[in-house]
């Protein structure tokens, strides 16, 4: 079944056939600048796509070309918090494969519940902890729904993105990101808890679109922009608006490294 979104994208794309796409969190929207020969399309133009409510998170489609290679970006994402849905983001990923995207690279502002971790940095997820036990497949009715997630993070894009971090000198950590449904921040205990568990950063996006992803058959990579330290770490309190004052400071070295990333995949 086609994405009721499809046909719209392809007329406004004018020929343009991107292969990779990607998706920008919390204030990591200054990335659609760099986008050559740019392409909008709101989100509200077209069908299925979700209106986000969350500052900071533009809300449209930009096509055009990045490092000279064509890309598709998708300024903002719907979160599960906003209305309870954790396939909100079914109907973009499915427009996604229907177009030919191949791959998938997912952005995120997150905390860190390490301590040599620190605001502002990088981190390339390796894996990820699905505790909140949501799932975007719940109600598939297909045995597609039985996705496989060994390889969810596909191993040639980690290996590229470290290659493109090395090109652009910025430094990239690697790790697990724990997802949580949110909108309330994580308590000091259970910043514990995922310490204790194995995760490396939190947040509140990222895993459904992965499952989703891996559901249509694009091939993923994921990077966190590091905002805070988790909660009980250094005894302030989080807010959205710390997030969105410091995700730009780490999204200029994510930029620099994706800019690498897309010449090479591209």
């Amino acid at each position: 079944m086609i994405a009721p979104a499809t046909g719209a994208i392809i007329q406004k794309l004018n020929g343009l056939a991107p292969r990779v796409a990607l998706v920008l969190g919390s204030g990591l929207g200054s990335l659609v600048d760099a986008v050559e020969n740019a392409i909008r399309i709101p989100y509200a133009d077209l069908p299925g796509f979700p209106h986000s409510g969350v500052s900071g998170h533009a809300g449209e489609v930009v096509a055009g070309y990045l490092s000279g290679k064509p890309v598709l970006v998708l300024a903002g994402r719907a979160h599960y918090y906003e209305k309870g849905d954790a396939s909100v983001m079914r109907p973009v990923i499915a427009a996604l494969a229907d177009l030919g995207i191949e791959m998938l690279i997912l952005t995120n502002a997150a905390g860190s519940v390490r301590h040599d971790l620190a605001p502002g940095s990088v981190m390339l997820i390796e894996d990820h902890i699905n505790y909140s036990g949501l799932n975007p497949l719940i109600g598939e009715p297909s045995d597609q729904r039985f996705v496989g997630m060994t390889t969810a993070y596909d191993s040639k894009l980690k290996d590229a993105f470290a290659v493109a971090a090395g090109e652009v000198q910025e430094k990239l950590a690697m790790g697990v990101y724990m997802w949580f449904s949110g909108p309330s921040f994580e308590t000091p205990a259970e910043i514990r808890m995922a310490r204790t568990l194995g995760a490396d950063a939190v947040g509140m996006s990222t895993v459904p679109e992965v499952i989703l992803a891996r559901f249509f058959g694009l091939r993923v990579a994921a990077c966190s922009v590091i905002t805070n330290y988790g909660a009980g770490m250094t005894g302030a309190e989080l807010s959205h608006e710390e997030t969105k004052d410091v995700a730009p400071k780490g999204g200029a070295r994510l930029q620099k490294i994706i800019r690498a990333l897309v010449r090479e995949i591209g």
